[in-house]
């Protein structure tokens, strides 16, 4: 895993500490507005397989909930270079004390949860390494699509330690206990198509058509109404956690509301006009 050293911006005085923080958020995050309404933000640290250091988790969690508050209609989680993401920053870990260590666990923690709380649909692009805390950020996402060549796991094992972002919650609900079990004791990654095999990855693609594949299920969405996929995604992920009789009298509240709405509305005037529907943005 990768272990760069220290943010310099931790030397810097008061006034140019600011300075460096905003150069570290433009450079390790990049935010890229899509036609479709939604937005992609990509982790840009490739020369560290986007490992996730102190500085960098605290800028994604911030670009995060600034893309939320701006009413995306979806958010695209992307990686620079040739890894999504090859977990937490071990080099930064290692000069830590525990506190710290506690700290920038909970930050990773907070990322992850801000991306599986967003009230609008959340897709991990993974390309080459999702290990560790990377695997656990495509977790906190709705849909996962891969290329090929991607290896996912939770390799925490290797070191001695467990997964600490979610992975040993959101990794049994997906692919069940003893295949998660598995994957968690052996600390192996698995290929993007075995991936895809045990409901981990949703699409696994060729690495050349990546790109494309992304572009095609985000014009799908973008054409979908925004407030019928929030209301989807909440009536899910709440009915899970309910009993089915519970689940089914909150799908039924959900629905009754959605009839009264213009995208309701609207939809069924371009049915019965055989025109695509406008749906408000």
């Amino acid at each position: 895993m990768p272990d760069p050293d220290l943010s310099s911006q931790e030397q810097a005085d008061d006034g140019p500490q600011e300075q460096l923080r905003e150069r570290v958020r433009e450079q390790s995050i990049v935010v890229e507005r899509l036609a479709t309404g939604a937005v992609a933000i990509w982790l840009n640290r490739p020369e560290r397989l986007n490992a996730l250091g102190v500085a960098m988790v605290n800028d994604l969690l911030v670009t995060i909930e600034q893309v939320i508050t701006e009413k995306a209609t979806a958010i695209v989680l992307r990686a620079k270079g040739r890894a999504f993401c090859a977990g937490a920053d071990l080099k930064e870990r290692q000069m830590m004390d525990e506190t710290a260590r506690h700290a920038h666990n909970r930050a990773i923690n907070a990322a992850v949860n801000s991306l599986a709380a967003a009230p609008v649909p959340t897709i991990a692009v993974i390309n080459g390494l999702a290990l560790g805390g990377g695997c656990e950020l495509a977790l906190g996402c709705d849909i996962r699509i891969a290329a090929a060549s991607a290896m996912i796991g939770l390799t925490e094992a290797r070191i001695g330690a467990i997964p600490g972002a979610g992975g040993t919650q959101r990794l049994p609900r997906l692919i069940g206990i003893s295949r998660a079990l598995d994957m968690m004791y052996s600390g192996e990654p698995v290929t993007a198509l075995r991936a895809q095999d045990i409901g981990l990855v949703n699409l696994c693609v060729e690495d050349d058509g990546l790109d494309a594949a992304v572009m095609r299920y985000m014009e799908v969405l973008g054409s979908r109404s925004p407030a019928a996929a929030s209301t989807l995604k909440k009536v899910v992920y709440e009915g899970v956690e309910m009993s089915l009789a519970g689940g089914l009298e909150r799908e039924r509240q959900a629905l009754s509301a959605i009839f009264g709405s213009a995208d309701y509305a609207e939809g069924l005037a371009a049915f019965a006009e055989k025109r695509p529907p406008q749906f408000s943005r």
